[in-house]
This record gives structure tokens, C-alpha cells and sequence, in this order.
């Protein structure tokens, strides 16, 4: 039985497959789109689908760069298990992503999935991947560093945090101290690299909140609101020296600022971390539950 492209995309539908995959089922069952169907479920192809409404709040964040281009790449891919997460596989997926995200360039994640990888769009190797592994996975998100300069990179504990620093003007013998640089992001989490990259509606609202906080204070609830304002204008050097990278106390020696141990061994141009899973809902199942809920699923 002959069957169209048409049928192709009706399949990819039903199943959530790739394009490949359900020619090659429709062409091994004759045309039949049940029997195709049913290839697909028994190569585990089809059951990627299922998996699609689960939530991946697990997974790794990942790195490369291709120094000979000048291209770096940070980025974070979810899966649903920790043990999952730490396995070879997986993190060959975050490889092979990140490579085809640097030698294309995509603009968002629209776009990064329809790029090609092994023959498939970007979208179904996730699928495809998704059946091999048992796991709903998920690529979450991604930043791409173009330059001149050079561009660092740090993964922490296996991909709980990572890091990506381009910096301009690197003279030799400052590759330690970028590294340094970089561990300091992970651990310390700077929003901002000086403070006039702070929005003026950040300033303004922590200033607000100190404002309150000190009406609040027996010692200087009585003070004019003039005299509160100039002590808050004080106070703020604190909150730029715990989220501003160049004025953070360096954590090798707390003796410098990030800024005095750069020197002009080079420029921070930008930089972004990712921590894994930050804002993503975890899955939380009463074990009970979870074991009723295979139970019913064994039944149907």
C-alpha cells in the first residue's frame, strides 16, 4: 500500500516521532498507519510522547567552545532523574547540542530546533533521545558568546552550575586569574559586572526597602527622612559589593576586591550562569501515590 507525505506528517502527529522514523514505519507496514503506529510504540519510538507532559526539573548545564572561531556556549538541557542527569549519555546530548548551537547560531529555541543533528531536526534527536533514555528531556536554555577576546568557561559539581566569561585584552599569565574569575561567578552570584549596569528601578526599590527598615529602627525611626536618605546613599556600597562582580570581595583572599585582582591583566566584557533548574517546580509525589498511580497504569 502506497502512502503520501501526508501521512508522514498525520503519523509524526499521532506519535510525536521524527520524520525518519515514521516514513520508515509506514514503509515497513505497507502504508497501514495503525501498524506504523504500533512499529513505532515497539521500537519505543512513539512512547517519547507520552513523556512530554512530565516535568524535567533535573539535568545538567553544559559548555562548549570553539576557541578557533572565537564562539562559546552556555547551556542548561532537563531531564526528570538526578541519576539520569549524571549518566555518559546524557551528557554526549549536551555535548552535541552545544557544538550544533555554536556552528549555527540559532536565535532562540524555535529556532535551535530545527537545526540539523544526526541526520534530524534538533527537535526530534530530543525526541528520539527521549525514547532511548526513558525520560522526558528538554532543552531549557542557552546563551552564545561571539568575540575576539577569549572566552572562559567553568562547569561546577558535574554541571549544577556553569559558567561563561568573555574577557578583552588578555595579556599572558592572566588565564589563571580569568579562571579565578569564573569559579568566583559560580560561588557568588553577582547579578551585575559594576554598579552602573544596576537598573535605576533595582536602586530605587532597595532603597525603598532600607527606608522602611529603618523607620522601623528604634535608633532611627525619629531621624528626618532627609538624614535616612543620605545614610541609605552609604549602605548601598554594601548591596553593590555583594551583587556587582568587579566590587566583590574575591574569595581566594578576602583581602582584595574581584576588580584589584584582575588589575590590568584584562577586561570582564560579560558574562552569564546558569544554575540548574532555578525556577523550574520539582516534581513532589507522596510514594504511595506513585505506586498506586503504576499500579492503575499496569491495569489499563
Amino acid at each position: 500500500m502506497a502512502f503520501t507525505a501526508q501521512d508522514v506528517m498525520k503519523l509524526r502527529e499521532k506519535s510525536g516521532a521524527g520524520m525518519l522514523d515514521c516514513k520508515k514505519a509506514l514503509a515497513d507496514a505497507d502504508g497501514d498507519m495503525e501498524k506504523a503506529a504500533e512499529l513505532l510504540r515497539e521500537r519505543g519510538i512513539a512512547k517519547a510522547v507520552k513523556k512530554e507532559g512530565r516535568i524535567a526539573a533535573e539535568g545538567a548545564v553544559g559548555a562548549y567552545v570553539c576557541e578557533k572561531c572565537g564562539v562559546g556556549v552556555l547551556l542548561e538541557i532537563n531531564c526528570e532523574s538526578d541519576f539520569v542527569s549524571r549518566g555518559e549519555k546524557f551528557h554526549t546530548i549536551i555535548d552535541k547540542v552545544g557544538k550544533v548551537i555554536a556552528e549555527n547560531k540559532p536565535a532562540d529555541l524555535d529556532a535551535l530546533n530545527a537545526c540539523k543533528l544526526d541526520g534530524v531536526t534538533v527537535k526530534d534527536y530530543i525526541t528520539n533521545e527521549t525514547a532511548v533514555i526513558g525520560e522526558k528531556i528538554s532543552i531549557r536554555r542557552f546563551a552564545i558568546y561571539e568575540t575576539k577576546g577569549k572566552i572562559e568557561t567553568y562547569i561546577h559539581m558535574g554541571g549544577k552550575v556553569g559558567v561563561m566569561v568573555e574577557a578583552a585584552d588578555l595579556v599572558k599569565g592572566g588565564e589563571e586569574i580569568l579562571h579565578d574569575v569564573a569559579l568566583q561567578i559560580a560561588a557568588s552570584n553577582p547579578g551585575y559586572l559594576v554598579p552602573a549596569e544596576v537598573p535605576a528601578e533595582v536602586i530605587a526599590k532597595e532603597k525603598e526597602i532600607m527606608l522602611v527598615q529603618m523607620q522601623n529602627d528604634e535608633k532611627n525611626k525619629n531621624k528626618p527622612t532627609a538624614i535616612l536618605e543620605k545614610i541609605i546613599d552609604g549602605k548601598m556600597g554594601k548591596y553593590y559589593s555583594e551583587n556587582c562582580l568587579l566590587e566583590q570581595v574575591f574569595v581566594k583572599d578576602d583581602s582584595q576586591k574581584v576588580s584589584q585582582v584582575i588589575g590590568n591583566k584584562f577586561k570582564v566584557v560579560r558574562f552569564t550562569r546558569f544554575e540548574m533548574g532555578e525556577g523550574l517546580e520539582k516534581k513532589s509525589e507522596n510514594l504511595q501515590d506513585e505506586v498506586q498511580k503504576q499500579i492503575d497504569a499496569m491495569k489499563k
